[in-house]
């Protein structure tokens, strides 16, 4: 689903992403609830970013409150009852804007006709681009199948990709995060 967002974007930079677990819903400017493997996962697109909601988890990457949470690492893990959870976060930055919009319009393009995909637009630029969608973990917790349009229920767990776009640093924050439950 890809929406056009009538806020401006309150994150500038991938510099100022925050990582934090645990937040409660925060406000959201679009939700895509999807049923995967026996729980509701919830897309959220934030106007400082992304909250994804599954099951036990709740996994927030923003700009946030100097106390709401760490800056972004390049990978964290942790075990919830039943559960355990990673986490990984790359910046790409590109040469130039047309390299930029190339790179985010093939981000567009794969996610566009995906049920399990939420795709926000923040106005100024049709390149300040958010994006969320879920993938299916296999039973080693690795990503099955690339997209995971493959695989219509993942075999023990599920995961889920990220895409931050800005323009104005022609930056590209990539999040891959996965929750298992052990075998």
């Amino acid at each position: 689903m890809r929406t056009v967002l009538d806020t401006p974007y309150r994150d500038a930079r991938a510099d100022g992403l925050s990582f934090a677990l645990g937040l409660p819903p925060l406000d959201a400017l679009a939700v895509l609830p999807v049923e995967r493997g026996g729980l509701t996962v919830q897309l959220r697109l934030l106007g400082a970013s992304h909250q994804v909601i599954a099951g036990p988890l709740s996994e927030t990457v923003a700009c946030l409150p100097e106390d709401g949470g760490e800056p972004l690492p390049g990978s964290a893990a942790t075990t919830l009852p039943g559960w355990s959870y990673d986490f990984t976060a790359t910046t790409a930055v590109h040469a130039d804007d047309a390299a930029f919009a190339r790179a985010v319009d093939a981000v567009c393009a794969r996610l566009a006709d995906r049920g399990d995909a939420l795709t926000g637009a923040f106005p100024g630029s049709r390149h300040a681009v958010t994006a969320l969608a879920l993938e299916h973990a296999g039973p080693d917790g690795a990503a099955a199948g690339g997209t995971g349009a493959e695989h219509p229920e993942p075999r023990a767990g599920i995961g889920w990709r990220t895409w931050h776009a800005y323009p104005q640093t022609r930056e590209i924050v990539m999040t891959r995060s996965r929750l298992v439950r052990p075998t």
